[in-house]
């Protein structure tokens, strides 16, 4: 992998753009460290089942509704201007937050700033991605659209790092939530400035065309992911597969929102949010590990079961997590139940894409992942709704979690129930 990278560097162009993406996207890990510890982790803010719910719904909405129209936009517009404009929106807003902070508190203003500025980083990342070709060609192509997302990920972990500690070292208030934007904002303007290095028509596309041709455009996605879907219903194996993605999806949400209340208000004392903060920090860490078993397990272990009793045995580890939870609420559940649900929904997650690739015709298999790229976000929102209902501010029901872990266990019954017909050759399919 180094000496693929090494290769990729010393291409002028793609240095350019990759320096945007890891510029761009540390800021990006540090504006949601800013918004979480504003959300969730502030003196002033209660931190309320509703509150968490609301603010969740906030972040993850643009994921949900921009999304699947990116593409056909950026298909149209200069990719260079994209992520020259859409940094320099990121920093005007990310600093607007930052003053409203220290002028009047959090309010609807910074719901609604918020909700911009994560809409444009969605199109900011799909620019990134669609401008890459433009940079490598040939089989450097393959390991650039390996190494890039991976890498920039990293970049924004190390962000998010980067303002956890920052946020940690800081008086709790206004003025911690306030500095981490700042720096967020000084980010951006320096994806913003990086963008410059390249030309206007650098990145593409070669040809834009009219507002009619786009109407058209987007008239016949609504109507491509209409046809998607009764593509996916027709052939049984991803429609199912998508489903279960989206019942484990909403299941994980509500158990997240409860871990962020959990840490805040019933593990720690609710006054100390810098305490509920640093706990909140070690189930993201427990969180990391079982995604990385997940990443290391299921090509392991998968080829020997296929993807379908995959599916259902995550589904089964995810109900005990949950379980585990209804018996004890102890510190060391907690972590455990956390790092047994990463692990069951990312070896889910891997499981669903490899069926949907595999099971999907080409020409249907755009639209697929779109839909998934939709089902996937929208299920987020719907647990926040669903958590604001039946969630105490504390965080803790055990009645919600015995009832979540039912439903990891029917969702696993009936799954199984339905791919036993599957053909043998679909059951040892590797990863």
């Amino acid at each position: 992998m180094i000496g693929e990278l090494r290769e990729l560097l010393r291409l002028r162009d793609f240095r350019r753009l990759f320096a945007v993406r890891l510029v761009s996207q540390t800021g990006d890990g540090m504006f949601e460290v800013g918004l979480a510890s504003l959300f969730f982790f502030s003196p002033q803010n209660a931190s309320t089942a509703t509150g968490v719910a609301q603010a969740f719904a906030v972040l993850l909405l643009p994921f949900t509704v921009v999304g699947p129209w990116a593409g056909v936009l950026l298909d149209r517009w200069r990719r260079r201007q994209v992520l020259f404009v859409g940094n320099l929106v990121r920093a005007a807003i990310t600093l607007a937050i930052a003053l409203v902070l220290l002028t009047g508190g959090p309010g609807l203003a910074v719901f609604v700033l918020a909700l911009v500025s994560i809409s444009v980083n969605r199109f900011l990342l799909s620019a990134l991605s669609a401008s890459l070709p433009r940079v490598v060609g040939g089989r450097l192509l393959l390991t650039a659209n390996s190494l890039t997302p991976t890498l920039g990920a990293a970049a924004a972990i190390a962000g998010a790092v980067a303002g956890f500690a920052l946020g940690l070292v800081l008086t709790p208030g206004r003025g911690r939530d306030a500095t981490i934007l700042a720096v967020a904002t000084v980010l951006f303007a320096a994806a913003c400035a990086l963008a410059t290095r390249m030309s206007r028509d650098l990145l593409g596309p070669d040809t834009r065309e009219d507002a009619v041709s786009l109407s058209r455009a987007l008239h016949a996605l609504g109507r491509g992911l209409v046809d998607g879907a009764r593509h996916l219903r027709g052939r049984g194996t991803p429609a199912r597969a998508l489903a279960v993605m989206a019942t484990h999806r909403f299941v994980f949400g509500v158990v997240f929102i409860a871990s962020i209340l959990i840490s805040r208000n019933l593990l720690e004392d609710p006054a100390d949010a810098s305490a509920g903060l640093r706990t909140f920090g070690t189930v993201l860490a427990a969180s990391a590990v079982g995604f990385t078993l997940a990443v290391v397990l299921t090509p392991t272990l998968s080829p020997r079961t296929g993807p379908h009793a995959w599916i259902v045995y995550c589904l089964v580890l995810a109900a005990a997590s949950q379980l585990l939870l209804t018996a004890t609420i102890s510190r060391w559940a907690v972590l455990i139940g956390a790092a047994a649900l990463a692990l069951a929904a990312q070896g889910t997650k891997i499981a669903v894409d490899t069926i949907v690739q595999r099971d999907t015709d080409d020409t249907f298999r755009g639209r697929a992942f779109a839909l998934y790229d939709v089902l996937y976000n929208a299920a987020f929102v719907g647990a926040a709704a669903l958590a604001a209902l039946v969630l105490p501010d504390a965080g803790y029901s055990r009645a919600v979690f015995a009832a979540l872990g039912l439903v990891y266990l029917a969702t696993a019954a009936l799954y199984r129930a339905r791919s036993r017909s599957e053909p043998a050759r679909t059951r040892g399919v590797a990863f």
